[in-house]
C-alpha cells in the first residue's frame, strides 16, 4: 500500500492517534507541574502503559490497522517516558538514554520490517518527535536529545530506504530541524568561539543528511533527482542559515558559503562517478555548489586594495577548472561559462589593472616578476590555450576557427596590455624624473615588437587575420611615430628608436615573405594532388576503355 492510499483510507486515523498522543503528552506534563506522582512513578507508569499498549497490540494482528495503531501508541508512549527522563530533567545519563532508545526503535523497526507495519511506523515517529517539542526540557541536556535524535534518524532512514517509505525520511528531516530551532532559542546557547556546540550540532545534522540522502538514492536504483534532491537543497540552506547566524560575529559569512559549496560539489561528484553522466542531479549539485563558491570566492581581498587583482586570480583559477571539468566530462555548458568567465575578467582587468598595486614580490619591483603581470600573463595563457586546443562540439569547422581567431585576438590585446602596462611602471618606478618622451618612444617600439609578434603568430598558425591586425597595429606605430613621438626637440634616442622601428618592418616583410613563399608552395602541392588524381581531365570522346 502506497503512501497516498494509506492517507487516503486511515487518514482519520492518524488524525486520531496524533490527539491521543498530544491528549497523553499534555496529561503528562500537567501531572509534572503539580507535582502530582514523583519521578520515579513517571517513569514507571510511562514504561508500564507504554510496554502494555505495545504487547496489546501485538495480541491484535489478526486486525492488523488496529494493531500498528494501538503498538504506534505504545511507542510513542516509550518515547515521551525516555524524553522525561533524559532529557526534560535529565534523571538518566546519556548512555541510558541511548540505551532505552535503541531498544524501543529496534523493536519497533524489526516489527514493521518483518510485517510492513507503515502505520506503526508513522505513529511512533510522529511521538517520537512530538515528546522533546511539546514537552519543551527545562534543563540544557542537549547531548541526550542529540543521541536522541540519532537514534531516531538513523532507524526511520534505514526503513525509509529498504521500504521505500519515503514520508519517514521527510518527517525525521524537518522535526529534527525543527527541534534544533526550539533548542537554540529556548536555551539560548552560548556561541562563543569558532566551534560551539550549537554549530557542531548542527554541523553533524547537516552532514548526517547529507550522506543520509546520497545513500537513499544510491539504494533507489541510482534515481538522485526527485524528493531526495530537494530535501538535500534544503538541507544546505538550513545549515547556511544556522551557520550565518552562529558564526556572525566569528567568522566571515564566505567560509560557511565555501564549505556548502564544497560538499555540494563533492556530493555531485560522486553522483557522476555512480551514474557516469552529468544528469539532472549532478548538474544542480554543481550549479549550486559553484554558485555558493563564486560568491564566497567573490569576497575574498574585501577592504584590500589588491582586491581586484585578488578578483583576477579567483575567477581565472574558476575559467580554468570549469575548462578542465568540461574536458573531461565533454560538458559544453562548462566550456561556454569558461569562456565566458575569462572574456569578463579580461575586460574587468584592462579597466581597473591602471589603478590597482602592482602586486611586488619582495617589496622591489621587477619588471614581469610580479603578480599584476602575473595576472596579464595567466589571462593571455588561458585564450591562447582555447585558441589552439579548445573546439566546441556541434559547431563546424568554419566556426571552431573562427572562435579560435577570435580567442587568440582577445589573448593578443592581452598581451598587449601587459606590455604597457609593465613599460609604464619601469619608468614610473626607475626613471620617475625622466622626460616623459623617454616612455612614449619606448612604448612606440614594443606596440612595434607587439605588431611583430602578431605577424608571428598568424605565421604559424597560418591565419591571414593577424596579417591585417598585425599591419593595423604597425600603421598607428608609424603614425605615433612620426606626427606625435618626432614632435618638439630631436635627441639621440629618437634616431634609435626610428632604426628599431625599421629593423622591425624589416623583420616583418621577411616573415610576410616566408609566409607568402609557404602559402605558394602548400597550393602548388595541392593543385599537384588534385592533378595526380585526375591525369586525363579531357580524354578523347571517340577513345574506347
Amino acid at each position: 500500500m502506497n503512501y497516498g492510499t494509506l492517507i487516503k483510507k486511515h487518514g482519520t486515523s492518524l488524525l486520531g492517534a496524533l490527539f491521543v498522543l498530544i491528549a497523553c503528552i499534555t496529561l503528562f506534563k500537567y501531572t509534572i507541574d503539580r507535582g502530582w506522582i514523583n519521578d520515579s512513578m513517571k517513569i514507571g507508569l510511562g514504561l508500564l502503559f507504554g510496554t502494555g499498549l505495545a504487547i496489546a497490540g501485538f495480541r491484535l494482528q489478526h486486525r492488523p490497522i488496529v494493531s500498528q495503531i494501538v503498538m504506534g501508541l505504545g511507542a510513542s508512549l516509550l518515547y515521551m517516558t525516555v524524553s522525561f527522563s533524559g532529557i526534560f530533567y535529565g534523571l538518566w545519563d546519556s548512555m541510558t538514554v541511548l540505551l532505552g532508545m535503541s531498544v524501543i526503535t529496534i523493536a519497533a523497526a524489526v516489527y514493521a520490517y518483518r510485517f510492513d507495519s507503515r502505520l506503526l511506523m508513522n505513529i511512533a515517529l510522529l511521538g517520537g518527535l512530538l515528546s522533546p517539542l511539546t514537552m519543551r526540557p527545562e534543563t540544557d541536556q542537549v547531548f541526550a536529545l542529540f543521541v536522541y535524535l540519532l537514534v531516531i534518524n538513523c532507524a526511520f532512514l534505514y526503513l525509509s530506504i529498504v521500504k521505500g517509505w519515503t514520508e519517514l525520511r521527510t518527517a525525521a528531516f524537518a522535526g529534527s530541524w525543527l527541534l534544533y530551532t526550539v533548542y537554540f532559542f529556548q536555551f539560548n546557547p552560548l556561541l562563543d568561539g569558532f566551534w560551539s556546540m550549537p554549530i557542531r550540532y548542527a554541523l553533524a545534522a547537516f552532514l548526517f543528511y547529507q550522506i543520509a540522502f546520497l545513500v537513499s538514492s544510491w539504494k533507489n536504483k541510482l534515481s538522485f533527482d526527485g524528493l531526495n534532491l530537494y530535501l538535500s537543497v534544503a538541507n544546505g540552506v538550513l545549515f547556511g542559515f544556522w551557520a550565518l547566524l552562529i558564526w556572525k560575529n566569528d567568522l566571515h559569512y564566505a567560509y560557511p558559503l565555501i564549505f556548502i559549496g564544497l560538499v555540494f560539489m563533492l556530493s555531485g561528484f560522486v553522483v557522476n562517478r555512480l551514474v557516469h553522466k552529468v544528469d539532472a542531479a549532478v548538474s544542480v549539485y554543481w550549479t549550486v555548489g559553484l554558485l555558493l563558491f563564486l560568491l564566497a570566492l567573490n569576497q575574498a581581498g574585501n577592504g584590500m586594495e589588491i582586491k581586484p587583482l585578488v578578483n583576477v586570480f579567483v575567477w581565472s583559477i574558476i575559467s580554468i577548472v570549469l575548462l578542465v571539468l568540461g574536458r573531461i566530462n565533454k560538458w559544453l555548458a562548462a566550456n561556454l561559462i569558461s569562456v565566458a568567465i575569462w572574456i569578463i575578467v579580461g575586460f574587468y582587468w584592462y579597466i581597473v589593472t591602471w589603478s590597482t598595486p602592482r602586486g611586488e614580490w619582495f617589496g622591489v619591483y621587477i619588471p614581469f616578476l610580479n603578480w599584476g603581470a602575473v595576472a596579464w600573463m595567466l589571462l593571455a595563457a588561458i585564450g591562447f590555450y582555447y585558441a589552439t586546443s579548445m573546439n566546441m562540439s556541434g559547431l563546424k569547422a568554419g566556426s571552431n576557427r573562427l572562435l579560435a581567431n577570435i580567442y587568440a585576438t582577445l589573448s593578443h590585446l592581452i598581451i598587449g596590455g601587459l606590455l604597457t602596462r609593465q613599460i609604464e611602471n619601469i619608468f614610473t618606478e626607475y626613471f620617475n624624473g625622466s622626460s616623459g618622451i623617454y616612455m612614449k618612444l619606448t612604448l612606440t617600439v614594443t606596440w612595434g615588437v607587439y605588431a611583430l609578434l602578431l605577424f608571428l603568430w598568424g605565421a604559424y598558425r597560418r591565419e591571414s587575420w593577424f596579417r591585417w591586425f598585425g599591419s593595423a597595429v604597425l600603421l598607428l606605430v608609424a603614425v605615433k611615430a612620426i606626427f606625435m613621438d618626432l614632435s618638439g626637440k630631436e635627441s639621440l634616442y629618437k634616431v634609435v628608436v626610428l632604426l628599431l622601428l625599421g629593423v622591425i618592418s624589416f623583420a616583418i616583410s621577411w616573415i610576410n615573405n616566408k609566409w607568402g613563399e609557404g602559402e605558394a608552395q602548400k597550393q602548388k602541392q595541392h593543385q599537384s594532388q588534385n592533378h595526380n588524381s585526375n591525369p586525363n581531365p579531357n580524354p578523347d570522346p571517340n577513345q574506347l576503355p
